[in-house]
């Protein structure tokens, strides 16, 4: 019976005891709970965005029109020989890339058998010289004879007028063979025609060249040309006519501009013609550019070369517009819209009439009074009448210890931060203090 007493107890404390355990753990955390301080609740900083501005104001402004183009040859010509025969001298200055001066000799032709010619064809002038002397001695002495004997008038055949014509037209013959030959004997040295650079060499010392046999090509030095495709809405930002004609025409100055070589090249040059075509696919007049001097042989030596080939960038002098403001094109938001900045550092958002945009800048109507403020810098959020702070005022320090104004905008609505206290810190006025109690409580 005890046993059964003993098994009884037992069993009730293995089911009340867990059951008084949980049930004293569930109040003592309700009580920790109760005695939690409330979290404090902190008003989020409002930031005041720092911007960049400008003061703008209208005036007259010189616009440019920017192109892209290759640089050609101006004058682009093949170097043919006139006359047959062996090559034995071929000047070092005709390789490819190689400068030639205008007289320059760059290949010799054996001229053996064209001295012969020569030699021959003076020969058969002196003859002729020699032929005609005794026709015309004939033609005399005929005249004579006729004059004593003769009755009536002569036919030519009796004063040997026929036979001195053939001997004058022999005579001019054997002088036209003797220039003949002689220009041949003068072809056997081929010069450059012009200050030019080799593009192509295509003969060798000692090789048998033809008649009509192309020996090198190349192109002159003297300046060189730059095609500049434009497109037709920019036509009507430059002084350039779409056709060019009686005779120079002084047109808009271009500078070009490239890096090359590790560093920016820049050249300048002035439009000269446009060409008589309009591009079929890309619809775009090509004006063309001349540069003189372009390797600088000339007044400018030891200027980097712009070399046929090379790609460039094009700056051209266009109008000046009148009465315009002039702002960088990124102070331009969703198109038309500029951010300006009034005297109490408020954001206001304008409409602007905009006449030209281009790549860097753009050109606005004067519908903004003189001095206003533009905001140039980005800026991620933007309403009107918000506040900012401009740099370079005195009053751009960070304002983050403010309630937000009227009109501020809050990037990110966070709600309230909660803090968890995390105990308390004793003052340093607080540390004798601390001390005394310590040695109380020991």
């Amino acid at each position: 019976m005890t046993e059964q007493r003993t098994n009884a107890v037992r069993l009730v404390l293995q089911v009340t005891l867990p059951i008084l355990i949980l049930a004293g753990g569930f109040l003592a955390m309700v009580q920790l709970e109760s005695m939690k301080p409330e979290p404090e609740t902190v008003e989020p900083a409002v930031p005041v965005p720092l911007v960049d501005v400008i003061e703008v104001a209208p005036g007259d402004a010189r616009l440019t029109v920017a192109a892209q183009g290759n640089v050609v040859p101006s004058v682009d010509a093949n170097l043919v020989a006139e006359v047959s025969g062996r090559l034995i001298h071929v000047s070092p200055n005709l390789v490819n890339g190689g400068f030639v001066e205008e007289g320059e000799v760059l290949v010799r032709i054996d001229a053996r058998d064209y001295e012969l010619a020569v030699a021959q064809a003076r020969l058969s002038v002196a003859q002729a010289e020699r032929r005609l002397e005794e026709e015309r001695a004939d033609a005399r002495v005929a005249r004579e004879e006729w004059d004593a004997l003769g009755k009536g008038e002569p036919s030519p055949l009796t004063l040997r007028e026929p036979q001195v014509a053939e001997a004058e037209a022999s005579l001019d013959a054997a002088r036209a063979s003797l220039a003949r030959a002689e220009l041949d004997l003068e072809r056997t040295e081929v010069l450059a025609p012009f200050p030019a650079r080799v593009k192509q060499k295509r003969v060798a010392l000692g090789e048998y060249v033809a008649r009509g046999q192309t020996l090198a090509t190349g192109y002159g030095i003297d300046t060189v040309d730059v095609r500049l495709p434009l497109p037709d809405d920019e036509l009507a930002y430059l002084e350039l006519p779409l056709a060019f004609q009686g005779g120079a025409v002084d047109g808009p100055e271009v500078t070009l501009w490239t890096n090359f070589a590790g560093e920016r090249r820049e050249w300048t040059g002035r439009i000269v013609r446009t060409e008589g075509e309009i591009d079929p696919r890309t619809r775009m007049v090509v004006a063309v550019a001349q540069v003189d001097d372009p390797y600088g042989i000339g007044d400018e030596a030891g200027r980097a070369p712009l070399s046929v080939g090379l790609f460039v960038h094009a700056d051209l002098a266009g109008k000046t517009l009148h009465d315009v403001i002039e702002v960088p094109r990124t102070a331009l938001r969703d198109g038309d819209v500029l951010y300006t900045v009034d005297a109490d550092s408020r954001l206001h958002l304008r409409t602007a009439q905009v006449v030209r945009r281009g790549d860097a800048v753009a050109h606005l109507a004067p519908t903004l009074p003189e001095g206003e403020r533009v905001v140039v810098s980005p800026l991620e959020v933007a309403t009107e009448g918000m506040r900012v702070r401009v740099s370079g005022d005195a009053a751009d320090e960070p304002l983050e210890d403010s309630a937000p104004a009227e009109g501020d905008a809050i990037p990110v609505d966070e709600g309230p931060i909660e803090t968890e206290p995390m105990g308390r810190t004793a003052a340093p006025e607080d540390d004798d203090q601390l001390a005394d109690e310590g040695g109380a409580r020991r």
